[in-house]
């Protein structure tokens, strides 16, 4: 395993012992970068408020270690397959957006995500030939928004 995978391991297991929770990280290549694996007592919290200190701990880890990884590649922290379980949902919710936008013709926004979530709605709903994505607001505001392509004029 690379060193940056192992300091980036014992600095959430740092953190998760200096606030006394009962958590352990593991580090573990994936063809992106690493995934670092957190288990223990306390995995709920960090699934609690849609995952938002999971988040959090990702964004610290990457932007702590990021720079030791290959261009393009990137930490992912999960706990309890909590992303698997995400991207699943984000996948049918967008499946259902897409049957919305279509039997009312009204375009669809959701409420604010963050790029990661936005990506999988995206990626779900671009081979869609009638329906048209886009990323609207700014900052944590931001959202995705679903509707029909508009027909070209002749």
């Amino acid at each position: 395993m690379k060193q940056v995978f192992d300091d980036a391991q014992a600095f959430l297991n740092a953190v998760f012992d200096g606030a006394k929770f009962d958590l352990q990280a593991t580090a573990s290549e994936f063809e992106g970068g690493c995934t670092l694996d957190i288990q223990g007592a306390d995995a709920p919290l960090l699934r609690a408020e849609g995952g938002e200190l999971l988040d959090a701990l990702e964004h610290l880890v990457n932007q702590s270690f990021g720079r030791g990884l290959a261009q393009g590649q990137r930490f992912v922290c999960d706990v309890e397959s909590f992303r698997a379980l995400r991207e699943a949902e984000l996948r049918a919710m967008a499946k259902h957006a897409a049957g919305r936008v279509r039997s009312s013709g009204v375009a669809f926004t959701f409420g604010p995500m963050n790029p990661n979530e936005r990506r999988v709605i995206h990626l779900t709903l671009a081979a869609e030939e009638d329906l048209a994505t886009e990323s609207i607001g700014e900052g944590n505001a931001r959202r995705l928004k679903v509707s029909l392509k508009k027909a070209p004029k002749l």
